[in-house]
């Protein structure tokens, strides 16, 4: 969640941290007996609060055969209880002037509402409720099974960078199951059950497993109160071992090529390299965010400023790297040639901009440039409520804490120059590049389908 994503104006951000004070000045936190943890973030400037249920469970923890399971628990989360019937749970949310939705990635799964600060002990009944009590039976489960099919449909198959992304993905991680797609196989969701979907929940969807985030216009006390009182009562239960398969080493540059129908040709290429573990030690991890902000992470950057406006071998450009996560970590960079230019071209000038930056460093005014945008993104961040649950919630999900993200923004601030050219020679090598092509076929062979309705998110 801490990314170099910057904000369109460059302000005077040393200024705005000193005046805003310390990052998370008030994070409270305790641990229900159940071992349910809970942190809670008293922000008093507007009359809302955030609710949000964090499980430490996602598309890596999927078994094989059942690639997708996490996220459609997450659809039918949504589905109703005893007490609650299907759709009612969004309905009540909206009547008291809230919103609310969920999310799965490979490492959690999770859910929010934002609403009226008297309404969250209502929302902590809600989701306790679905905690313990979810109803999934086969006429619930077969028609969202068919939603999350053709979400599957519309988001990847028909979308071509879609399928080279998840092709990368593959073809990078052979052993590790963030290869997976977290929407999960067609393969796979063909013979996905109702029993698959029961038993995902009754096995991960315990207090114990969950982490409970709450900021807002709130009193920490009062909070802890309602969460003994809603969540305290919910029993905890032994959470299965988690067997991961660490990725072995890779031994050379791999290749996926996709045909599919597209405007353009677009190449994507990742090198692996490091996950943010220990935030005091893991200098590289800073380097390389520093890395893809002076290449892709404002307005004037390098790539969309020299292959884009300058040279014009690229119309779209990018670079991506975050380096936090349950598991092992992409440093990616992808393009689309300009007309009368190739794949082979724009990959070359990609390519070339890192052996620029290998040979000859950065400048010290890019870099002073994206830690000072670094710096003001994370202070605009904390203008939102939900901004800051999720901060505190993504890092409590991906084995770091809400108390290193002063030490995040500290390690960005002691990059320097030579610590980003280092990195620059020492990952970006052919031995653990992956290189993903669309190959584009003519649109007609695939002609436009309507959405079904149905789909959530």
């Amino acid at each position: 969640m801490f990314r170099l994503t910057f904000p369109r104006t460059t302000v005077l951000a040393a200024t705005l941290l000193a005046a805003a004070g310390p990052l998370h000045a008030n994070p409270f936190e305790t641990t229900l007996e159940n071992g349910m943890k809970i942190i809670v973030k008293e922000d008093r400037r507007a009359p809302s609060v955030v609710h949000m249920v964090w499980y430490g469970v996602g598309s890596m923890d999927e078994p094989s055969g059942v690639s997708g399971i996490a996220h459609l628990l997450e659809h039918m989360m949504f589905k109703g209880t005893e007490k609650v019937g299907p759709g009612e749970f969004n309905k009540r949310v909206a009547a008291v002037g809230g919103r609310d939705n969920a999310f799965t990635s490979h490492d959690y799964t999770a859910y929010f509402q934002q609403v009226p600060p008297d309404r969250l002990g209502e929302m902590m009944m809600l989701e306790a409720d679905r905690m313990a009590n979810l109803k999934i039976t086969d006429a619930l489960f077969a028609p969202e099974l068919e939603v999350v099919k053709e979400e599957r449909r519309l988001r990847t198959e028909d979308e071509p960078r879609s399928l080279v992304h998840e092709q990368l993905m593959a073809t990078s991680f052979q052993a590790n199951p963030y290869g997976r797609p977290i929407i999960g196989w067609m393969t796979d969701l063909d013979s996905m059950t109702a029993a698959d979907a029961r038993a995902w929940h009754k096995t991960w969807y315990a207090p114990n497993n969950a982490r409970l985030v709450v900021v807002g216009d709130v009193a920490h006390e009062a909070v802890f109160d309602l969460a003994r009182k809603h969540y305290g009562a919910l029993a905890a239960h032994t959470l299965p071992a988690r067997r991961i398969s660490v990725e072995p080493e890779q031994r050379g540059p791999r290749e996926s090529v996709v045909k599919a129908p597209a405007d353009l040709p677009y190449v994507a290429v990742a090198w692996r390299t490091p996950t943010l573990r220990n935030p005091d030690d893991d200098r590289d991890v800073f380097a390389l965010q520093v890395l893809a902000a002076v290449l892709d992470g404002y307005d004037g950057a390098r790539l969309p400023r020299r292959l884009v406006r300058e040279t014009r071998v690229a119309v779209a450009v990018g670079a991506g790297y975050d380096g936090t996560g349950r598991g092992p970590s992409l440093f990616t960079l992808d393009a689309s040639p300009a007309p009368g230019k190739t794949v082979a071209d724009v990959e070359a000038a990609l390519l070339a901009e890192i052996a620029r930056i290998q040979t000859d460093g950065i400048d010290e005014d890019e870099l002073q440039r994206v830690k000072t945008q670094t710096i003001a993104g994370q202070v605009y961040k904390r203008d939102s409520l939900m901004g800051q649950a999720m901060e505190i919630g993504f890092l409590e999900s991906t084995g770091l804490s809400w108390r290193d993200e002063p030490k995040l923004l500290e390690g960005v601030r002691r990059v320097t120059a030579a610590e980003v050219q280092a990195v620059a020679r020492k990952y970006f090598v052919d031995t653990t590049r992956t290189r993903a092509l669309l190959d584009p076929l003519p649109l007609a062979d695939q002609p436009p389908r309507p959405a079904k309705p149905g789909m959530r998110h």
